[in-house]
């Protein structure tokens, strides 16, 4: 629709439709349009944070450098690696007419009438940091699932202006996650791509949220309430899907047609935006994603089994952002998963407590001894009689099943432990509780063969990738680690 054609229209308005073209006009005049349908919704939305995008070709990048030099004074657009950003640097001379006013060894433009946009990048965890302290009213991000979740809660933080009347806002752009480091977006945005989520949200609805003692929490409205003294105001977020044919100009280049000979599933991602799709798994993924999807379908058909507790595994938070989680298998049963913030547990007797308050005396338990799980070891050793420790460093004489490989260390082989029993073929009919940060840790881990046996990747190295700890697998691995020596912390 061009300018003649929204002109023509005015007539037919009632005001407040009136006030909205006037808008549009005002746009048109700056030499950026958005195109009617989802990337104007997006356009107009007043989300605190927007997710945008979902499938190929919907407008995404020029969503978000047509708002730079029209609704936004001070923006900056991450992708993950400074290389990806020369699309964007070649779009917006496209949009501009020229590079007037580039910077490129900054990567820093000047735009009319005061505004400016910056392009950043954050390819490491920790790089965010080097942004701290940068104000921006719009920070967007390209390909949101290329980021980790730490980067991008830090970043946003940074939201703001001193600009009288200037609103301030996220917006992510991309398409559904390819690899477990992305998984993060599903549940951020759970109301609208998680299938299973209890109460989802139409497109384009607003959702509030506040962080709570370091938990999301969904609240019903933006009113502002007390926590414990402190005065916490709920943020809105939205989720507008948009497709190739939602953009006309890229429909009549023919790049639907493109996209329609993908090899699947990458086809019906880039074509849908279907966010309930499978993933491909890493070729050294330790635990293919397909046996924990099967062991957490029968968790769902089947009922608690009439046992008593076999074995708990505990994984003790290293800080406050991780947490301490305790899992509880009766046979080959695990039961739903108990997560405590970090917070909630500074020291060995205060998990020591937790874990004895849910097993009750019964079962074994395996936790994990490195660094802070010592103390909560020497805790339980007190209060219970078979009380396992677990040192993941510690060196393996096991074997896998065919008795041939060995284990670099006990990490290696509980890992592999719990891929053996979950083998469809040669497995146990392990039933796991469905819980997608569960399945996320479960199949993060990548392994390789060394000279001494099977490596698993270590905490440390996961929790760099995709930045956050893997706290619910490993506690998950440790329920069903087996040894024979029940009293004694094991490779000590």
């Amino acid at each position: 629709m061009n300018r003649k054609e929204l002109l023509e229209l005015l007539p037919y308005l009632p005001p407040s439709a009136t006030r909205l073209l006037d808008r549009l006009l005002d746009q048109s005049d700056r030499g950026w349009f958005p195109l009617p349908g989802p990337q104007m919704q997006a356009f107009f939305s007043e989300a605190d944070e927007l997710f945008y995008g979902g499938a190929a070709g919907g407008g995404k990048s020029d969503l978000l450098l047509g708002l730079s030099h029209t609704e936004h004074y001070q923006t900056i657009i991450f992708r993950r690696e400074f290389p990806q950003i020369k699309g964007l640097e070649e779009r917006m001379t496209e949009i501009m007419g020229s590079t007037a006013g580039y910077n490129s060894q900054r990567k820093f433009w000047r735009l009319p009438g005061g505004r400016s946009l910056e392009f950043g990048s954050v390819p490491r965890l920790g790089d965010e940091v080097k942004y701290q302290g940068r104000p921006h009213d719009l920070k967007a991000f390209d390909e949101i699932t290329h980021f980790l979740e730490a980067q991008y809660r830090f970043l946003i933080g940074w939201t703001r202006t001193s600009r009288p009347g200037q609103r301030t806002r996220a917006i992510a752009t991309g398409n559904p996650p390819t690899t477990p480091e992305g998984e993060w977006v599903v549940q951020y945005w759970g109301p609208w791509l998680d299938p299973q989520h209890p109460n989802p949200a139409k497109p384009g609805e607003l959702r509030w949220f506040a962080t709570i003692d370091g938990k999301d929490v969904e609240l019903d409205g933006p009113e502002p309430f007390m926590h414990k003294g402190e005065l916490v105001e709920p943020k809105s977020r939205t989720f507008i899907p948009a497709r190739v044919e939602d953009n006309p100009y890229l429909m009549a280049s023919g790049y639907k047609r493109q996209l329609q000979n993908l090899p699947e599933p990458l086809r019906t991602r880039m074509l849908l935006g279907t966010f309930g799709m499978e993933r491909d798994d890493d070729p050294w993924q330790v635990i293919p994603t397909a046996w924990v999807d099967a062991a957490m379908e029968r968790w769902s058909r089947r009922s608690k089994p009439d046992l008593s507790l076999t074995a708990t595994g505990v994984d003790v938070a290293r800080g406050g952002k991780d947490k301490t989680v305790i899992a509880k298998r009766h046979g080959n049963w695990l039961d739903e998963l108990e997560a405590h913030p970090g917070s909630s547990t500074p020291d060995g007797p205060k998990v020591a407590a937790l874990v004895v308050a849910a097993t009750r005396g019964k079962g074994t338990v395996n936790i994990d001894i490195i660094g802070v799980g010592a103390s909560a070891y020497d805790s339980l050793t007190i209060s219970l009689d078979d009380v396992v420790g677990l040192n993941g460093a510690a060196g393996s004489k096991a074997k896998d099943r065919t008795g041939k490989l060995g284990f670099l260390n006990k990490r290696a082989e509980w890992y592999w432990h719990l891929r053996e029993i979950l083998d469809p073929e040669h497995g146990e009919d392990i039933a796991l509780p469905p819980d997608r940060e569960l399945r996320a840790d479960l199949t993060a881990p990548r392994w390789k063969l060394t000279t001494r046996g099977i490596q698993v990747e270590s905490k440390d190295d996961i929790q760099a990738r995709i930045g956050r700890s893997p706290d619910k697998g490993d506690a998950a691995v440790y329920a069903f680690a087996e040894e024979n020596a029940r009293f004694n912390p094991i490779g000590v």
